[in-house]
């Protein structure tokens, strides 16, 4: 990997601290003190006070840096900002990311606990309000409690906010915004419908500024930088940094910091060079390595190909690897995950599933399974359809000649072609 070409002007990476079997490269905005003290104290030395510039100052520093949501859907900061600033608005701090593939929310929340929380304590004062909720991931217990000692280092020190933690429940849907709602209100973990954003009507009808933990780091990073020097970092149009995870739910999972703009052959490890590659995880899309070669990290050229970040997930495929069969493996995965509270979810996705693994063992139907893409996509209670559709959809744009392949019994794309079936 070629962590020293990562970015305009931008630090070599340097050393590597080991978080819950995670890899987290030191270097960047957000992770340039990961593996030192994570104390109160140490950070504070370290950056100095807290920068607050009013509802107006931040706004407008925002839209001046293009700041987006980082949790999925890339929505402008700003926006959910204004919208929310009306009386008795919360800020959410959503740290629970849900995909097994995802973590560098939690690898952040770990290795700097109070750059996510400043950036709450900043958006909170700016809507004036002493209300912050942090959800964190039951099944990676080291989160919950980086958090709470960051938080009792924060009141110790004078600190006048109320915060509230929250443990979702391990399940893939359970970091999407309106099940994280439920959640804080006391109800079952699980999306539901809504009718409006969660920054007009979220928890008990309040304005809830809700995001995940590296929107709350960026904001952080904002106000302490102001926009022209966050802004020098990146390329083109779209500034700053991202968080990657690299081969999440791989043997050896890595995040790191890489600026907008970064070329994504510069990120992948060597064995992924000329493969095809999952952008944005188990609701990503596939991209072949002839798109992979010239591909940037910036969200005009991922649409340009038909992907998007998402919430920073990357995984090669594996060297022996086919594209068929991991994404039967995920689609099963994600039809055992849903909320099951809707047609879409009950009975499409579990149907999608089967459809899959047979076009991975070469007895399946592609139109079929394009039918039930359809089918499902734009349906659902919440995006969990929309993603498995979209992860589906790419398989069958992407790799057509595979699919011929396995309907004539080989895979083709693994090291030596096998067969998948007699």
């Amino acid at each position: 990997m070629t962590t020293s070409s990562i970015g305009t002007g931008w630090p070599a990476a340097g050393q590597v601290t080991s978080v819950g079997g995670v890899d987290v490269l030191r270097g960047g905005v957000l992770l340039a003190d990961a593996g030192a003290d994570a104390s109160w104290v140490a950070h504070r030395r370290r950056l100095g006070p807290l920068h607050q510039p009013d509802l107006t100052t931040l706004a407008d520093w925002c839209r001046a840096v293009d700041l987006r949501g980082r949790g999925g859907a890339a929505f402008p900061f700003a926006t959910k900002l204004t919208a929310a600033a009306r009386r008795r608005a919360l800020v959410v701090v959503n740290a629970s990311e849900g995909e097994p593939a995802s973590h560098k929310d939690a690898a952040l929340v770990t290795v700097a606990p109070h750059l996510v929380l400043d950036g709450a304590a900043v958006a909170a004062r700016v809507l004036g309000t002493t209300e912050v909720h942090v959800v964190v991931p039951s099944e990676r217990p080291g989160v919950g409690s980086a958090v709470r000692t960051a938080i009792a280092e924060r009141q110790r020190a004078g600190e006048r906010l109320r915060w509230r933690v929250h443990q979702a429940q391990a399940a893939f849907v359970a970091g999407q915004a309106r099940a994280v709602i439920e959640l804080i209100g006391g109800r079952e973990n699980l999306p539901v419908t809504a009718w409006a954003p969660e920054a007009v009507a979220g928890h008990r009808g309040r304005p809830t500024l809700l995001s995940n933990a590296e929107t709350f780091a960026q904001v952080a990073a904002l106000a302490r930088l102001g926009p022209a020097a966050y802004g020098r970092v990146g390329q083109g149009a779209e500034r700053g940094t991202t968080l990657v995870t690299l081969d999440g739910d791989g043997a050896h999972p890595t995040v790191l910091e890489v600026a907008f703009g970064t070329a994504l052959v510069d990120v992948l490890p060597d064995r992924a060079l000329g493969r095809p590659v999952l952008v944005g995880g188990y609701h990503g899309a596939w991209v072949g390595p002839q798109d992979v070669a010239g591909l940037t990290i910036d969200r005009a050229a991922m649409t340009e190909v038909g992907a998007r970040l998402g919430a920073g997930v990357v995984l090669p495929l594996a060297s022996d690897g086919c594209p068929l069969t991991r994404t039967a493996e995920i689609a099963g995965y994600l039809a055992g995950q849903s909320a099951g509270r809707c047609g879409p979810c009950r009975n499409g996705l579990p149907a999608l599933a089967t459809e899959v693994a047979a076009l991975a063992t070469g007895t399946g139907d592609v139109a079929r399974v394009g039918e039930l893409v359809g089918l499902v996509a734009g349906r659902g209670a919440c995006a969990h359809p929309d993603g498995t559709a979209q992860l589906v959809r790419t398989l069958l744009l992407r790799f057509p000649a595979e699919l011929d392949a396995h309907r004539r019994g080989w895979c083709s794309l693994g090291r030596v072609a096998t067969r998948v079936r007699p």
